[in-house]
């Protein structure tokens, strides 16, 4: 089985799946579920009940370089109508680096998702027209499926990854650090 087949296989009947389906029906241009939700999904579903990682959020970016922040908004309240127990952060990359100090400018979505902080986030998710899904893994799914929180190239050096690699052990034990 192939690396997507097995994502897929883990995130179908979680709720991912009911989520994308709800986000393939807002028409954001080249949007895809990306980060902590579809991390942890994943490692709950491979470490257990001890990896104490849930869905936070559903982090949804997409690319409009005509788009502005009500943009954002307006997806983010349809989708927290349909899910009012969940929370959405809802982000247009090409205007990421105008409200984001210290962020580059982003050329795409998935040019946003590369510069995530760990390969094992930098992982999206989506639907396309035909409801198939789609993938996008720039660092591959091996460190995803195996636990291992690496840096991306561009964050080797930053603190916000390291952090953020401290808590993650801490609520799952069986992580560990590349």
């Amino acid at each position: 089985m192939n690396s997507n087949t097995r994502l897929q296989m883990i995130l179908n009947d979680t709720p991912i799946d009911t989520v994308l389906r709800a986000i393939a029906q807002l028409n954001l241009p080249n949007w895809w579920l990306a980060g902590g939700a579809v991390r942890n999904t994943v490692w709950s579903s491979i470490f257990g009940n001890e990896c104490k990682l849930g869905i936070k959020d559903f982090d949804i970016a997409f690319f409009d370089i005509e788009g502005n922040r009500s943009q954002e908004l307006a997806a983010k309240a349809t989708l927290t109508e349909q899910f009012p127990h969940e929370q959405f952060d809802v982000k247009n990359q090409a205007s990421f680096a105008r409200w984001r100090p210290g962020s580059r400018l982003y050329t795409s979505t998935e040019d946003g998702i590369t510069d995530w902080l760990h390969t094992a986030t930098a992982v999206g998710v989506r639907l396309d027209a035909q409801s198939q899904w789609q993938f996008f893994t720039p660092y591959g799914l091996d460190d995803l499926f195996s636990g291992i929180i690496r840096p991306t190239p561009a964050h080797i050096d930053n603190v916000d990854a390291h952090n953020k690699a401290t808590t993650f052990l801490q609520k799952c034990p069986y992580l560990r650090l590349a």
